[in-house]
């Protein structure tokens, strides 16, 4: 074989393998063959930085029940900050903000962070968040902050599944049970009535007259002795 033959088929050998290679990568470098967490909004602003912020809905389409955001705050500066709210502009829906620990406010330590969402983590609860939020959507979310002020940005809407289950809002409980119509009402409606033929008065009536009539017994023997002696 020629010279310019051997090269030829050496590059030829050359572009099919680095064809295969970009092929395998392809199919596997993506986020559910690596089971890699997805992608999550993420901002700052000064010394305050967002990220992983997502506003989470009932596991189920048909549960009824609040929304919750969920979000990573840090703070870089020297000082102290307060998460004073957390707003959904365009809606009318109230986001109720609770500490991890006790009443008070939520704060950001200065070279700290503050998790929003999950067990035992501050939290941010949305009323009616199913009326004010639609799974797929992206919904504009600002959080301000006492030294910052607002830091907005596009947070995913998900439901509270796969990943998420554990950041989920808790489902409304469930009404009890209706009380079967059979029941037997308080009352005292089905009290067993008295014999026919009986007084219902008797034993009453019988029972505080009773010493009255023992007496009366104890005086008939006497009479009776009295007439055998005369």
């Amino acid at each position: 074989m020629s010279r310019s033959l051997r090269h030829g088929a050496l590059a030829a050998t050359a572009i099919a393998f680095s064809i295969v290679s970009l092929s395998a990568c392809a199919a596997g470098n993506n986020a559910e063959t690596l089971k890699v967490r997805p992608d999550n909004a993420a901002t700052s602003v000064g010394t305050i930085k967002v990220q992983n912020a997502n506003v989470i809905t009932q596991a189920e389409p048909e549960a009824e029940g609040p929304a919750v955001v969920v979000a990573t705050l840090f703070n870089d500066g020297t000082e102290d900050e307060v998460l004073e709210s957390v707003t959904l502009p365009g809606t009318d829906v109230q986001v109720k903000l609770q500490p991890a620990k006790g009443t008070g406010p939520v704060e950001v330590p200065a070279g700290g962070r503050v998790v929003l969402g999950g067990k035992g983590n501050a939290s941010a609860v949305i009323e009616g968040g199913r009326e004010a939020t639609q799974d797929g959507n992206v919904q504009q979310v600002v959080f301000k902050l006492s030294r910052t002020g607002d830091v907005g940005l596009g947070a995913n809407v998900v439901p509270a599944t796969g990943y998420y289950k554990d950041f989920g809002p808790s489902a409304l409980p469930e009404a009890p049970a209706a009380t079967p119509s059979g029941t037997p009402e308080t009352g005292g409606s089905e009290t067993p009535e008295a014999p026919a033929g009986e007084t219902p008065e008797s034993p009453a009536a019988g029972t505080p007259e009773s010493p009255a009539v023992g007496t009366e017994q104890q005086g008939t023997p006497e009479t009776a002795t009295a007439g055998t002696t005369g």
